[in-house]
C-alpha cells in the first residue's frame, strides 16, 4: 500500500495539487478542475499536523506573500537537477537571480540550470520562478509565452519582485 497523499489547496492563483511521499513534499502542480477528481477526503491524512501545516503555509503565502516555514521536501531528479533545486532554495523571498548566476555558482551553463528549473517537481516551494534571465524574465515551466509566463510574472509580483 502506498504512503501517497494528495491534497487540493484553493488560492486566488488557482487550485494546486501537494503529493505528499509519508510526510514529505514530492509535488506540487497547478491543476485544473478536471485534476481534482480524486479530491482527499480521509478526516484522518487532513487532520494530521503535516497536512495542516502545509495547507496553513500555501494560505498565509497566497495572502501576504510569507516566506515557507520548514517543509520536508522530496523531489525526485538527477543529482545535478537536486543540486540546482537545492540552490534555488536559497533565492529569499522577493530576490531573483539570473540562470547564469545559478549557473556560474554549480560551475554550469545557464541552460542547463534553465533545463533543471523546467523538471522542478515541486513549484513555489522550490522557487524556480525566481530564477530570470539577464534580459527578462525568462521561461517558466518550458515555456516562454502564454498562461505560464503570466503565471511566473504573478508570483514574482505577489512576492515583490518586478521584472
Amino acid at each position: 500500500m502506498s504512503n501517497q497523499t494528495t491534497l487540493y489547496i484553493p488560492s486566488q492563483m488557482g487550485t494546486f495539487s501537494v503529493t505528499l511521499q509519508g510526510s514529505k513534499v514530492s509535488a506540487v502542480r497547478r491543476c485544473n478542475k478536471s485534476d481534482m477528481g480524486q479530491q482527499l477526503n480521509d478526516k484522518t491524512v487532513l487532520k494530521s499536523e503535516t497536512t495542516k501545516k502545509i495547507q496553513s503555509q500555501f494560505k498565509e503565502y497566497f495572502s501576504s506573500a510569507e516566506t515557507f516555514e520548514k517543509i520536508d521536501l522530496a523531489p525526485e531528479g538527477t543529482v545535478f537537477q537536486k543540486k540546482v533545486w537545492r540552490e534555488l532554495l536559497s533565492i529569499p523571498l522577493g530576490e531573483t537571480r539570473t540562470y547564469g548566476e545559478i549557473a556560474q555558482k554549480l560551475n554550469s551553463g545557464a541552460r542547463a540550470v534553465g533545463n533543471a528549473c523546467r523538471k522542478n517537481p515541486i513549484l513555489i516551494l522550490i522557487p524556480c520562478h525566481r530564477v530570470i534571465s539577464k534580459t527578462g524574465i525568462g521561461g517558466y515551466a518550458g515555456s516562454t509565452t502564454g498562461d505560464e509566463i503570466h503565471f511566473k510574472r504573478t508570483l514574482l509580483q505577489h512576492e515583490g519582485c518586478f521584472v
